[in-house]
């Protein structure tokens, strides 16, 4: 008996852009039943070939970046000026930097040596890994964990948001078209019980998810039904400090572009800004110009800057949180009616600054996923440093500032995943990338991610009687 098809609709302008259907308990067991077997061999396939195989799937879904990126303007709504980006800078580096580490990162740890034995730890991948992927960035948050577990000898099943299920089809498709065998990589969609469900399977051995808190707590929830690890990757509200110091002309210009890119629907956007007295009405007043120079309209349009949020329901939200921080005595620099393509009651939504904004206001505490900022008036590091840790979250935070050593020491104050100096945004694949309170635990890329994706084995051998 044929399913009912599920469909995604476009933020673009309300058409059906995909369909799928949810996969049955069956469909399930039996793609469980496929990564366990196909890891066997998969495991014992050395780490070079499996590298390669990775490797020429990276680049294969690079050569495509232009269809993939339409596709995904299409799915999610970021102007098609901007998604390539997603898929020929973040993802590619990400991938090959993974790739190209891991035969080092994987080594066997080796001890001092010790008369009559040999002695070594051995990093043995886990079994299945369970990649559950958002929709604001599906290639790139996808890939932290699917391309080196795959490399450590994993299989993997990934599912992707309803929103951008074209995403999981092109990986198979690359995987396929590599030589990567049968079973090593598989997709599926499922709704939240079923998802469940195989999180507390015991043929999965680790879960990667990127979401919500909700759904992070969901996870763990699951997870709990066995003794297996995951990885969270959550919500953040991340700060940005602004020195009297800093450049303040390349500072707005990548303070606006953290605060609006992709819409600002980035767990790393930056939602709340805290300038030091000094330079305040100065950035205010450069931040707001910069501000209006975005475009906002249909993002197939190579001309539009900012596109739709991802749905109707999703700007809805953050229009209220406008609201209610204007009622409570915050002011919008923005008019909307600057953007003409801004409509309430759809997903296009103009950008907005807010000032004399505070912390009771919702939108200096809770996540916005949105192209709104607020921005305070601070009269020293400490009163930033204290503000800036004034949230559940905790992802990134950055700082603008010519004083290396300052900010050095002011970082070490500051509650967060990763710390950044004059930019913001951005992850290198090279750092450990993390979050702290509701942002999240565990940790993905750098060395230290194959870590979560292996366990260690120790050898310990007497070689004399």
């Amino acid at each position: 008996m044929s399913r009912e098809l599920q469909q995604t609709i476009s933020p673009v302008d309300g058409s059906v852009c995909a369909e799928f259907e949810l996969a049955s308990a069956g469909d399930i067991d039996a793609a469980l039943d496929r990564a366990v077997h196909a890891q066997r061999a998969w495991k014992a396939t050395p780490i070079d070939e499996r590298g390669a195989i990775c490797r020429r799937a990276v680049d294969l879904m690079v050569v495509r970046a232009d269809q993939l990126a339409t596709e995904l303007t299409w799915q999610m709504g970021r102007p098609v000026v901007h998604s390539p980006l997603e898929i020929r800078r973040g993802f590619a580096e990400r991938a090959t930097y993974m790739i190209g580490i891991a035969t080092g990162a994987l080594a066997d740890v080796v001890l001092d040596p010790k008369a009559g034995f040999r002695r070594f730890i051995r990093r043995e991948p886990l079994g299945v890994v369970l990649v559950l992927a958002p929709w604001n960035y599906p290639y790139l948050a996808s890939v932290n964990a699917v391309i080196p577990a795959l490399v450590a000898g994993n299989t993997v099943i990934l599912k992707v948001s309803q929103q951008t299920p074209r995403v999981a089809e092109r990986y198979a498709e690359a995987f396929k078209e590599a030589g990567l065998p049968e079973g090593v990589f598989q997709h599926l969609q499922a709704g939240h019980d079923d998802v469940a469900r195989m999180i507390g399977d015991s043929r999965v051995n680790f879960v990667s998810f990127t979401g919500s808190v909700e759904g992070g707590c969901a996870v763990q929830r699951a997870a709990a039904q066995q003794f297996i690890a995951t990885n969270l990757e959550l919500g953040g509200k991340d700060p940005a400090y602004v020195r009297p110091d800093a450049p303040l002309e390349a500072t707005i210009e990548n303070l606006v572009d953290g605060a609006f890119f992709n819409a600002g629907q980035s767990c790393c956007a930056v939602e709340r800004i805290y300038v030091h007295r000094d330079v305040y009405d100065r950035f205010v007043d450069g931040f707001v110009a910069l501000t209006r120079q975005y475009r906002l309209g249909n993002p197939l349009d190579p001309e539009t800057t900012l596109g739709p949020m991802v749905r109707s329901s999703a700007a809805a939200f953050v229009r209220a949180q406008i609201t209610e921080a204007i009622g409570q005595g915050a002011r919008g620099l923005i008019d909307p009616r600057e953007f003409p393509a801004d409509r309430e009651g759809t997903p296009y939504l103009a950008p907005q600054v807010l000032v004399d904004v505070d912390h009771r206001m919702r939108v200096m505490t809770e996540e916005t996923f949105g192209p709104v900022v607020g921005i305070m008036p601070v009269n020293d590091d400490e009163e930033a440093t204290t503000s800036m840790n004034d949230s559940r979250y905790a992802l990134t935070a950055s700082i603008w500032t010519t004083d290396v050593d300052a900010a050095i020491r002011i970082g070490d104050s500051v509650e967060t995943g990763t710390w950044f100096l004059n930019r913001c945004d951005y992850l290198d694949p090279a750092l450990a990338w993390t979050g702290v309170k509701d942002s999240g635990r565990g940790c993905s890329l750098s060395r230290l991610g194959y870590d979560a994706l292996t366990r260690p084995k120790s050898f310990h051998l007497r070689t004399s009687l």
